[in-house]
């Protein structure tokens, strides 16, 4: 059984009439293919995606509620059996950022139960119609197809516009895309130019081909060394006159530029160099997590949720949730501020305390216990009650 089967194979065929594409109300036919164009070949922008991917893995995924026990203990230990959750969040969030549309479509077991989720890559996808239900077509390279359920799948979307199902393309960034790759081919020349010929030399006398290929060797060798082989001389006979060195200038964006080709991409995907180079901390990591992780945890959790509950469980409490603890992220220093500060408070608990530290929790009962300095007491308690206004003096 291939990933296909394990996927699809295992759904029954939807059931009705095929009646061809679904249609919006202004007739835009919505679907979804990949780029050709490759942008995750480019170092500076799968440097950029990684970064985004990386921080949104550390997402820890929880299920609340009391609805589907069964497929929530399961969730628990992974999205499926060949995934931990971090792999799938930062496979997720990757085919996310390289086409602006990332599908979720669920596993289902033996039995035709949900088992688990995972994140497809297809090469085309499309809304079609049966029995008057939306249903999703997929396209794969090697020419398979598969059609599930709208309603049974999730689909997360940036810069969606057009589509109502879909994102944009990432076309928009073409032209840095072509500044990045005639930067790259400048810098590739001029490596190459500094192998061609640096010296000319006349042969006074006439001389045969065989002769020059002879002298230009022998000079070489004797000047540059054994394994030279002829390189960094031109010899030619005294027949050819006003002959000059012409000298290859590449072209190189200077810092400048470079600089502003790299903003180009970091706005794009809204990182910076802070980012990429694990150097964000405090207030900065704080402002890169409220505008690209969090906002990917909201949309993911939203997905899930829809995905995986109905209306009626929904309304009862069962929902996903995508989380990070935004105060490792902190530093030392505000890391100790906060919990002298929780803690004096009786705010948070020891475990909590701990998890801000990367620590291990402490078995319960001690983990729960919730410290507090002894100067502080709760108004109404050990008879310390507030003096009443109307109490007589």
């Amino acid at each position: 059984m291939g990933m296909f089967d394990w996927l699809f194979g295992k759904k029954p065929e939807p059931k009705g009439k095929y009646e061809g594409e679904f249609r919006m109300l202004e007739g835009y036919r919505p679907h979804f293919s990949s780029w050709n164009r490759d942008l995750y070949e480019s170092e500076l922008i799968r440097a950029a995606i990684n970064a985004r991917a990386t921080h949104i893995s550390k997402l820890r995924v929880q299920t609340q509620g009391a609805a589907k026990p069964g497929l929530q203990r399961k969730l628990k230990h992974g999205p499926n059996e060949m995934q931990t959750w971090g792999q799938f969040l930062y496979r997720l969030s990757t085919i996310l950022d390289m086409h602006n549309t990332a599908f979720i479509v669920p596993v289902y077991d033996q039995y035709g139960e949900m088992s688990g989720v995972y994140a497809p890559l297809p090469e085309r996808c499309e809304v079609v119609q049966y029995s008057g239900k939306p249903y999703l077509k997929y396209r794969f390279s090697d020419g398979k197809e598969a059609v599930i359920e709208f309603e049974n799948c999730g689909v997360m979307t940036k810069m969606q516009y057009r589509s109502d199902f879909f994102g944009e393309s990432n076309h928009a960034l073409m032209p840095t895309m072509d500044l990045i790759h005639i930067q790259n081919q400048g810098i590739e020349e001029g490596v190459k130019s500094a192998a061609t010929y640096r010296f000319m030399a006349t042969l006074n006398n006439f001389a045969k081909d065989e002769d020059l290929k002879k002298e230009r060797e022998r000079f070489s060798r004797t000047n540059f060394g054994q394994d030279s082989n002829g390189g960094g001389l031109l010899l030619f006979p005294n027949t050819y006159g006003n002959v000059k060195q012409i000298e290859a200038k590449p072209y190189t964006a200077d810092a400048d530029q470079m600089k502003l080709i790299k903003d180009n991409v970091f706005e794009y995907f809204g990182v910076n160099e802070d980012i990429l180079e694990n150097m964000a901390f405090g207030d900065k990591w704080s402002a890169f997590y409220e505008g690209v992780v969090e906002a990917f945890a909201i949309q993911f959790s939203d997905v899930m949720t829809k995905m995986l509950f109905t209306f009626r469980e929904q309304s009862e409490g069962n929902i996903v949730t995508a989380t990070a603890n935004r105060l490792q992220y902190m530093s030392n220093a505000d890391k100790l501020a906060v919990s002298a500060q929780m803690a004096d408070r009786g705010l948070m608990t020891r475990n909590e305390i701990r998890d801000i530290w990367n620590l291990e929790p402490l078995p319960e009962p001690y983990g729960s216990q919730l410290p507090i300095r002894g100067e502080y007491y709760n108004v109404g308690e050990n008879n310390n009650e507030p003096e009443n206004d109307n109490a007589e003096t």
